[in-house]
C-alpha cells in the first residue's frame, strides 16, 4: 500500500506541474518514515495547490494525512503521510535548506 500511495503522490505532483520531484529512501536512516518526497512549486499558490493535491490523493487511497504544516505561508508545506513525508517548497526555500543533501549524505562506519 505504501509504495502504491508513493507512486500516486508523485504522479499527482507531476500532473500538477510540480518541479524537480525527488524521492529519497530513508528507511535505513530514520525511524519516522521510509520515504521523503521533495518537490518545488513556483509560487505560494502553486505550493499550496500541490500540497492540497497530495492530501486529496492520500484521502482517496484511504489515508488521512497525520499532519499538514505551513499552508498559511505557502513557502514550505510539509505533509505527513506516515511512512512518507512530502515537502513542497518554493525554489529559494529548497535551495536554502537543501534537504536532499541532508538525507543523501553517506556516513562513515
Amino acid at each position: 500500500m505504501a509504495q502504491q500511495l508513493l507512486t500516486k503522490v508523485t504522479e499527482a505532483l507531476d500532473d500538477k506541474k510540480g518541479q524537480h520531484i525527488e524521492v529519497i529512501d530513508v528507511s535505513g536512516k530514520c525511524s519516522f518514515a521510509d520515504h521523503i518526497v521533495i518537490v518545488t512549486g513556483s509560487s505560494n499558490r502553486h505550493v499550496k495547490s500541490l500540497a492540497m493535491e497530495v492530501s486529496m490523493v492520500s484521502k482517496k487511497h484511504g489515508l488521512i494525512p497525520l499532519g499538514v504544516e505551513g499552508m498559511d505561508a505557502g513557502e514550505w508545506v510539509l505533509i505527513d503521510l506516515g511512512d512518507t513525508i512530502v515537502h513542497v517548497m518554493q525554489p529559494n526555500i529548497r535551495e536554502f535548506y537543501q534537504l536532499e543533501k541532508l538525507w543523501t549524505v553517506e556516513t562513515d562506519t
